[in-house]
């Protein structure tokens, strides 16, 4: 049996709530947004590049965000180590390189990253500084973490909109 990605019901963006929750609330519609987009397709379907000479994919950018969740939430904000299922220092962007990619596999890599982030922050201010890893060394609070995060998913699916419709012809939200 040929496995698909799975359907996705989407959780509307809350219209009205603290700052906690809007910004959950519209970082979990985002996370939603991406899965959305690619339910339906096949592993062949989300390796499908979207036009050249661009080599992105549906399933290059799930895995580009599984990372990202763990790089911002994870290793900068909770100060965790983390073991990347992608990226190594002799190729950085291997979360793009979806050629041997096992999508099944790799959706369950997403779903464990975006819990694992979700959990690094429970209880924690919003208002909670950090220094970002690597040689640039900048601060940040939690607040500038999930406001990035929402425009970091929110410009990524704008591409898996436009790679959705070349595939098949879906179009929408």
């Amino acid at each position: 049996m040929t496995w698909t990605a799975p359907a996705v019901d989407r959780t509307p963006e809350p219209y009205v709530g603290d700052e906690r929750t809007m910004l959950e609330g519209w970082l979990d519609y985002h996370r939603q947004t991406l899965l959305l987009k690619c339910a339906g397709l096949t592993a062949e379907q989300l390796r499908t590049a979207s036009v050249a000479p661009s080599g992105l994919t549906l399933l290059g950018l799930v895995r580009h965000l599984a990372e990202v969740e763990a790089w911002w939430f994870r290793e900068n904000f909770a100060a965790e180590q983390v073991d990347y299922p992608y990226y190594t220092l002799d190729d950085p962007d291997a979360d793009l390189d979806v050629g041997d990619a096992d999508a099944e596999a790799d959706f369950a890599t997403y779903h464990r990253e975006v819990a694992q982030a979700r959990a690094a922050v429970v209880g924690r201010s919003l208002d909670e500084t950090f220094t970002e890893v690597g040689p640039k060394r900048r601060t940040f609070n939690l607040r500038w973490v999930y406001v990035h995060m929402i425009e970091e998913y929110a410009r990524h699916n704008g591409h898996a909109d436009l790679i959705r419709e070349r595939i098949d012809g879906v179009v929408g939200e």
